[in-house]
């Protein structure tokens, strides 16, 4: 198989971590026989430092001619830090989000066993949680109507949704659940807002389509509580866009560190791919970031062309250096290695499982 992959390292920590991930697609590449050719661009804050603009046209142009896009990190301090930038990285997210149709974005959560004392709940209440997060991605009061007074004394934002909207992505959850434990949660404030009473009515249509499917409804308010007490109750969540940013960014703390968990966002013209986490500027240039968020994000991005073997080998290889107690400084780990050489000795054992495992061991052994 030959594909075409848009690279968007983006800021802070990002070409760290998506180094890696590019170690990981071409060891499946070699071991599996297809070819990824790479195609990179800029966005963010280095975008605005050498355009002027958080997302270049050719940067976009560059997406829209590729297969599948592979995103870093954007962020920057003297954008962040300065209330008054009228040009802003975050920008260029949005922008790419809209012009690309990215409307489905899922964040798988799932703890492992090795990295339960990280999480700031007890073990016994995260042990085993294994849900997906389906966010509405291009709607909705991020995007809607927005306007400050002229005096400056007042501001709105407009949440608006159409049935189409809340539809396509509800199916997208729907098919996910029946793969799974065959529930969605559906998390929204019904009782006071309008649009989220439109996506109950559209939702529980949706749901007729798929009778083996158990769906329920959870105000966002009690969402954010349980997923702190109970959250081995959760299956598959569908909700908006604000909501969805809010309790994914809740539910990645479960796991022990940002840096665990990947990302997908599904279009009308391509997908991309990308670790949760932010640009992390003050780890910037030292090596000692995280990029398993990013190499499972490769894992998503395999999926996304029907690869499923391959991205089996790339979970496993994770699973694997988990097991043995590997990791970057953010997990505490009994062996400590840099972000680079993580995606080395994930790369390799993805070559090839059988001998690289044995070597790995051994060194493991040796250093313990």
């Amino acid at each position: 198989m030959e594909k075409k992959i848009a690279v968007l390292a983006g800021d802070g920590i990002g070409p760290e971590v998506i180094e890696q991930g590019k170690k990981a697609l071409d060891a499946i590449a070699l071991r599996f026989n297809h070819k990824f050719t790479y195609c990179h661009a800029d966005v963010g804050a280095i975008a605005i430092d050498r355009t002027g603009d958080p997302l270049p046209e050719e940067t976009l142009k560059s997406c829209m001619e590729s297969d599948a896009i592979l995103f870093g990190a954007i962020g920057d301090p003297k954008y962040d830090n300065d209330p008054n930038a009228k040009v802003r990285p975050e920008q260029g997210l949005l922008r790419l989000r809209k012009g690309l149709g990215l409307f489905c974005n899922i964040r798988p959560v799932a703890t492992h066993p090795n990295l339960l004392h990280l999480s700031p709940l007890r073990p016994e209440n995260i042990d085993g949680v294994d849900m997906m997060i389906f966010r509405e991605l291009t709607s909705g009061i991020y995007f809607g109507e927005k306007s400050t007074s002229d005096d400056g004394m007042s501001a709105f934002d407009k949440c608006e949704y159409h049935v189409m909207e809340i539809e396509r992505i509800a199916h997208k959850a729907f098919k996910a659940a029946m793969n799974r434990r065959k529930k969605v949660t559906l998390v929204d404030k019904a009782n006071v807002l309008e649009s989220s009473r439109l996506w109950r009515k559209t939702v529980k249509e949706i749901a007729k389509s798929y009778p083996e499917v158990t769906l329920d409804f959870m105000f966002v308010d009690n969402t954010a509580m349980q997923i702190i007490i109970y959250p081995k109750q959760f299956d598959v969540i569908l909700t908006s866009n604000m909501f969805g940013d809010i309790i994914s960014d809740e539910a990645s703390v479960l796991t022990g560190s940002l840096g665990m968990l990947p990302s997908s966002s599904l279009g009308e013209k391509t997908s991309m791919f990308e670790p949760i986490h932010g640009s992390y500027p003050q780890a910037a240039g030292k090596d000692i970031a995280n990029p398993i968020g990013t190499i499972l994000s490769v894992a998503l991005l395999l999926e996304s062309f029907d690869l499923f073997e391959e991205a089996r080998t790339v979970r496993n290889a994770v699973r694997f250096c988990l097991s043995k107690g590997i990791g970057t400084p953010d997990l505490n780990p009994n062996i400590k290695y840099t972000c680079s050489q993580m995606g080395d000795i994930i790369s390799a054992w993805i070559e090839d499982e059988r001998l690289n495992q044995a070597k790995i061991s051994e060194s493991v052994s040796t250093i313990i």
